[in-house]
Formats: structure tokens, C-alpha cells, sequence
């Protein structure tokens, strides 16, 4: 379906920027925005955890479009997860721990190949700088950065039994069990729930009751849940009132709404003194590390940094496997760009782009349409906020789609302004549908300046790029001058502190000084370290804005910062390649792209006979020198069982091995998702295999040209 979607948020791709002086909270200019924008070509997709039958088909990958997603039976996609330890809960024999998961070999090898792919993908192809910073930090630090005082979801109590419930989830679950009990109330078809869903449903959410609502009941639940990501605490606790949502299990009364900061934390050293916390992000670490990132790159900008590795986020209700879980994997990207130009040199490499959006003004209308449109409309008419923020969007979409994601189940959905932090320019989330619905797998961000600027100002450290002029600026700033023979007398022991604060604010602080100054003859401030408040007479100090030259530009860069959840990705790519074939219900196949399968190729004795031997232990070692990883199954069972085991695995080729071997050298190769075969002899399987696992991986059809079809026997 094909509306008109006006867009009257929208603003301009390039202001023009009359820059008065640089400032940390306000910044002077004028714009034009363009008017009359209309965007066209708008594909609704459901927002809901919509499901449907599991798709089968016998000799490929079951196919989607974006008016018809598969959905998966989740109960034999967590036994076949469980059988073959792709992961599991941690401590699980000793009744383990909710949100902390262990990675089986399978699941082991999946995460570092997607990881390897995200390296060569970013870091290598972007130049980028990578860097590994510790995993425990300060108090001070994080108080800085804003997260002990804002890292926090909201949570409510039931006051009889203990229990605990994240806020949105249960506003979110309860509104969607009703607008389900609706649907079967007015005699639609009901949706499938598989088995787990169930189990949980009955847990967190009662029985659905077939109760039909109003229309208009039914319009505002929707509009509630297209905006659930939006909404404070206090808000969370006005639709808990207005709506009567309350402990679902036993139907008591909840209490309001209460912050709870999701930070782990401890303690530093042994006398317990040095507070700390688990980073709760990989990003801090790169803008502590900002001035020898710098001079890492020898002082040229724009450039970026990278980081993988764990971070600790402690969840109220750990739910929905590795989607939201204590511990995870995290890859994020800091790229720092001038403020006045955010232009990127690549974008028009990726202006052609398709993506599907979600705007923020389409969510806080309540509507959940996405808008397909390329990168390059998306930022030339404001909708998203600059050329790199762009170039990123695009970035992110083709490495999603390298691993395996479907592109049919990705959308970006903007951030509402309630729900942006309050220094970001815009911010985008990459999300997957999944059989528990939308999930935010990567964030990509414009944080402006607020991280370097916060932590400069805590630390007194200039973390600034200093760039040469050709010709010298004229600049009109706010300046502090201090009658030193009046000023030491009067402050002694202190006085090095208060002047450190003094030159330390910023334009708009030092504005407000300098009028503080001219209507009360005095100014006051409360320094840190110094006990009481702080009155400066006008005889000591004089604040007033003066014209200098400058012939080097000193500025904070900005920061675009993409942020993956390695964790999220891995399952979300997991349901969008499992499907099970039509022969047997027991035939399950993961189709994961060969650069990221657990294992590259599984070889095949025909059966145990020892003449086989040799030939199996000559393929793993030109595999093993290949770097192809590969693994032998010589177990006693049929050659199609075997392959049937591999296929849930996720292997794309199979190589057997048989009596025909034996004779002239010759062995099959064997495509996972097709079954279809090919015979060469040993160097031409293992070149037709280099060319579709390796870099720049090519088809089946392209990589086993030459070789000859073989008709196999039914597996």
C-alpha cells in the first residue's frame, strides 16, 4: 500500500551557521527550512509480534517479502539451540542465574565469525582505530558521563507478593493481550503462539481473555505501543492508572513507578574506598583515550575509534534469551567529525541506499509505517540529520544483511524527542523482527559534543582539535581578568581552585556571570573543594566580551557513534535463517551465509571402511591450510542423517568421500540448503569451496562452474 506521508519536522540538511562564539549549551544561527516536503512510497509493516505457520519448503531457503514475514516455531528452534549448545543459561546445575548465558562451540564460532565480519566490515574498510579498554570503572567517571545519575529503567512493585515488573514490558504485554483477546472476540483468526510463548504468557501475563473492546479502545492501545519507547516513568504510571494494569498473575495493585539504575556495582582495591562500576558500555573508554587517539592519527580529522568487548547492564527482568540479557557482547564505533561540516567523503558510495524508516513524527502520531526511501532523500530532505549519521545508517544496513539478517524483518526507527537524551542531534535503532517482536539490535547516534565537553570540564583536560588557519578569525569571546594583588590576599589556599572554575566555563555560563556582575557589583559561585559559597567583588574581577584574532581553531569535535549488540544480532540472524524441510518435521536448517557459520564444511566417509582413511585425512589438511574450518563425521549413521545433523549446524557444503574416491580421486560436494551435489577431484572441491567461503564469497552456481552435477541417492 502506497500513502502520502507529510513530513513537517522536517529541517534542512545544511544550515547556514552564523557562529557567534562555541558553546557547550546554545549556539546561535539561521536557517531555512525547505517547505511543501513530501515523502511517497510507504510500506506498512506490523509493529506487533505478529506469527504465522512455520514456512517450509524442500530446496532452498524459505523466501520473504515485505507484505508476508515467516515466523518460526520457537519450540523447535530452542530444542534444536539447547541439543546443539549454541548457548545456555549459565550455572545451569545449579539452577542457574537469570540473564547470564553461556556459548556452546557452536555458538562460540558464530559470534566470532559475525565479530571478524564486523572487523573487516568497519575497522578495516574504514580505517578505523581500534582500542581495548577496561572493563571496571571509577565512580567518578560514570557520575561524569551521566549514567550513575540517568542509566536507569523503571520498575514497579507488587506490594503482597515481592514481584517485580520492568514498567513498558508489562504496560506493553498487558495491552497486547488484550488487543489479542479483542481479535479472537470479534472472530478473527487468531494468531499461533508456539509452545514457549505460552509457558511465558501464562507466567507474566494471564490467560487471554476473548473481550471485545471499543474502536476506540482499541485506536489508543495501538498508538500506546507504537509509542511505548517514548514515555517516563511518571507517564509509564499514568496508563497503569487509566488502563488498570496491575500484577497480572494475581490481579493486586502495583506500586508507582520507581527509577532503578542498571549499573553492577563494586568496589576497587582492597580496602573498599575506590568505588566502581562494569562499564555498562564500551564508548567512555574511547573518549578518555581521545588525545592519543589523536595523535594516533596524527592530529587529522575526521577519523574514528573502535571497541569490542563485554559490558554489564543489570536488567530488572532478564527475558527473551539472549535479548536481554546481564552480560554482553558489545562493538561500538566513536566517529568524531568537525561540528561545522558533518559531510562524509563516502556517502555518495552509499547514497542509493534503501532503507525502511521509521520517522519519530510517524510514531508520535501513533502509526507505525515505515517509509522506504534511500539514504541520500533521507538526508537531503532533513529526515536524517547529516551526511555521516547517513553514511553509517547505510553501513550498518549492509552488514546486517552480509551476516544473514533478512532484510525484509529490518527497519531504522527514529527516536522520539522525549525519548533522545537531550544533547543528541538524532538517533536512530536499527531493529529485526523476531518472534518476540522488534528488537533493537544497533543504535547509531549524533551525541554532539556533550561526552568530550563533560568529561574535559570534570578533568580540567583539553580534549579539543586544534586546527591552523589560512587566514586568522575574528572572534568576539567572553573573558575573565583577575586583579591578582587583590585576589590572593583574599582567597589564599583557595584561590587556585576558584580561578581554575573561572576559566573553565563556558560562553553562556560566562554570559550569565558577566550580567550577574553588572546588576549586583558581584558575582557568586559554589566551587567544589571549597567549602561555602564564593562572592567576587566587582574591584577583583571583570568579565567582559572582547575581539581577538585567532589563527588557530580550537573546537570539541562531534560524535556519531554506532553501537551493536553482538548478542541480539546473533539470535535475530538465528530465527531469520532457521526453517525446517518438508520431508520431516525433525529436518531443521540454519542457512547461515558461509562467512559466518560455525563450521565451513563437514566431511563424509561413505562408511568406516578403512580405505576411506586417507583421502579424509589429506581433505582436512588442505582445508586446515586453507583456514577453512572443517569437521569430520564418520559416525556409523546414514549418509543423510549425518548431513541432516550438519544442516542444524548450519554447515553449507558437505564433501563424501566413496568408493568411486577410492578409484579416481573424485568427491562430491554438497550444498545445505538445495542438497544439490557436484563431483571434482580433491583440488577442484577445494577451490570451488575457498571461492564461496572467502573474502568476497561468491554463489553456488558461480563457484562450482566446471564441475560436474551428481545425482545422489535420497537423503
Amino acid at each position: 500500500m502506497n500513502v502520502r506521508l507529510p513530513l513537517a519536522f522536517l529541517s534542512p540538511q545544511f544550515p547556514s551557521v552564523r557562529l557567534l562564539a562555541t558553546c557547550s549549551r546554545r549556539v546561535c544561527y539561521s536557517n531555512t527550512a525547505p517547505s511543501g516536503v513530501q515523502l511517497q512510497s510507504v510500506t506498512r509493516l506490523a509493529s506487533t509480534t505478529s506469527t504465522c505457520k512455520v514456512v517450509r519448503i524442500s530446496s532452498s531457503k524459505p523466501a520473504t517479502s515485505a507484505m508476508s514475514v515467516p515466523t518460526i516455531d520457537r519450540d523447535s528452534l530452542d530444542g534444536l539451540l539447547k541439543r546443539r549448545f549454541f548457548f545456555a543459561p549459565a550455572f545451569d546445575i545449579y539452577g542457574g542465574v537469570s540473564g547470564l548465558y553461556d556459548y556452546g562451540p557452536p555458538g562460540c564460532a558464530l559470534q566470532a565469525n559475525i565479530i571478524d565480519v564486523w572487523r573487516k566490515h568497519f575497522v578495516l574498510e574504514e580505517d578505523m582505530l581500534e582500542i581495548d579498554c577496561t572493563m571496571l570503572t571509577p565512580y567518578e567517571v560514570l557520575k561524569t558521563s551521566g549514567h550513575v545519575d540517568k542509566f536507569a529503567d523503571w520498575m514497579c512493585r507488587d506490594p503482597a507478593t515481592g514481584e517485580i515488573f520492568r514498567v513498558d514490558h508489562l504496560v506493553e504485554e498487558v495491552l497486547e493481550s488484550r488487543l489479542k483477546g479483542d481479535k479472537e472476540a470479534r472472530g478473527e483468526t487468531a494468531e499461533l503462539v508456539d509452545g514457549a510463548e505460552e509457558k511465558k504468557r501464562k507466567k507474566k501475563v494471564k490467560e487471554i481473555k476473548a473481550v471485545k473492546l471499543d474502536d476506540a479502545v482499541v485506536a489508543e492501545y495501538e498508538a500506546i505501543l507504537a509509542k511505548i519507547d517514548g514515555y517516563s516513568g511518571p507517564e509509564l504510571g499514568e496508563l497503569m492508572l487509566k488502563h488498570n494494569i496491575v500484577n497480572p498473575a494475581t490481579g493486586g495493585p502495583l506500586s508507582e513507578p520507581l527509577e532503578f539504575n542498571l549499573m553492577f556495582e563494586t568496589a576497587i582495591g582492597p580496602s573498599g574506598q575506590l568505588k566502581g562500576y562494569l562499564r555498562p558500555e564500551t564508548a567512555q573508554g574511547q573518549f578518555l583515550n581521545f588525545n592519543k587517539l589523536l595523535e594516533s592519527n596524527n592530529t587529522k580529522m575526521p577519523f574514528a575509534s573502535a571497541s569490542i568487548g563485554k559490558s554489564f547492564r543489570n536488567e530488572i527482568s532478564p527475558r527473551s534469551g539472549l535479548l536481554r540479557v546481564r552480560e554482553f557482547l558489545m562493538a561500538e564505533i566513536e566517529h568524531f567529525v568537525d561540528p561545522r561540516n558533518k559531510s562524509h567523503p563516502r556517502f555518495p558510495d552509499v547514497a542509493d541506499t534503501k532503507l525502511r524508516l521509521l520517522s519519530k513524527g510517524t510514531q508520535q502520531e501513533g502509526r507505525t509505517e515505515v517509509t522506504e526511501i534511500t539514504i541520500g532523500e533521507a538526508v537531503q530532505t532533513g529526515l536524517v540529520d547529516n551526511e555521516t549519521l547517513g553514511y553509517f545508517l547505510a553501513r550498518i544496513y549492509m552488514f546486517l544483511i552480509k551476516v544473514g539478517v533478512d532484510h525484509n524483518r529490518l527497519r531504522f526507527r527514529q527516536h522520539m524527542s522525549n525519548e533522545m537524551a537531550h544533547y543528541a542531534a538524532d538517533c536512530w535503532d536499527a531493529e529485526l523482527q523476531t518472534s518476540y517482536g522488534w528488537i533493537e539490535c544497533v543504535g547509531c547516534a549524533d551525541r554532539s559534543a556533550y561526552d568530550l565537553t563533560v568529561h574535559s570540564k570534570r578533568t580540567n583536560e583539553k580534549l579539543i582539535v586544534r586546527q591552523s588557519l589560512a587566514e586568522p578569525l575574528t572572534v568576539e569571546a567572553f573573558v575573565v581578568e583577575l586583579d591578582k594583588k587583590k585576589f590572593g590576599p583574599k582567597f589564599k589556599k583557595d584561590g587556585k581552585k576558584i580561578e581554575q572554575f573561572l576559566t573553565s566555563r563556558t560562553q553562556c555560563e560566562l554570559e550569565d556571570l558577566a550580567n550577574e556582575l553588572s546588576e549586583k557589583l558581584k558575582i557568586t559561585v559554589d566551587v567544589e573543594g571549597v567549602g561555602a559559597s564564593v562572592e567576587i567583588e566587582k574591584d577583583i574581577i571583570s568579565i567582559e566580551k572582547k575581539t581577538r584574532q585567532e589563527h588557530i581553531r580550537e573546537y570539541t569535535p562531534n560524535v556519531i557513534e554506532p553501537s551493536f549488540g553482538i548478542g541480539r544480532i546473533l539470535y535475530s540472524l538465528i530465527e531469520h535463517n532457521f526453517w525446517i524441510r518438508p520431508e520431516s518435521d525433525q529436518r531443521a536448517v540454519l542457512s547461515f551465509p558461509p562467512a559466518i557459520a560455525p563450521t565451513k564444511v563437514l566431511l563424509v566417509p561413505l562408511s568406516n571402511n578403512e580405505a576411506f582413511e586417507p583421502m579424509i585425512n589429506e581433505l582436512s589438511r588442505l582445508l586446515r591450510r586453507a583456514g577453512i574450518p572443517a569437521k569430520v563425521d564418520d559416525s556409523s549413521a546414514t549418509i543423510g542423517r549425518r548431513y541432516a545433523r550438519n544442516d542444524e549446524l548450519g554447515t553449507p557444503f558437505g564433501v563424501t568421500v566413496d568408493f568411486q574416491s577410492v578409484q579416481d580421486g573424485t568427491v562430491t560436494l554438497r550444498e545445505r540448503d538445495s542438497t544439490k551435489q557436484v563431483r571434482g577431484t580433491l583440488e577442484e572441491v577445494i577451490a570451488a569451496v575457498r571461492r564461496m567461503v572467502g573474502q568476497g564469497a561468491i554463489s553456488w552456481q558461480e563457484g562450482t562452474k566446471g564441475l560436474a552435477s551428481f545425482e545422489a541417492a535420497s537423503e
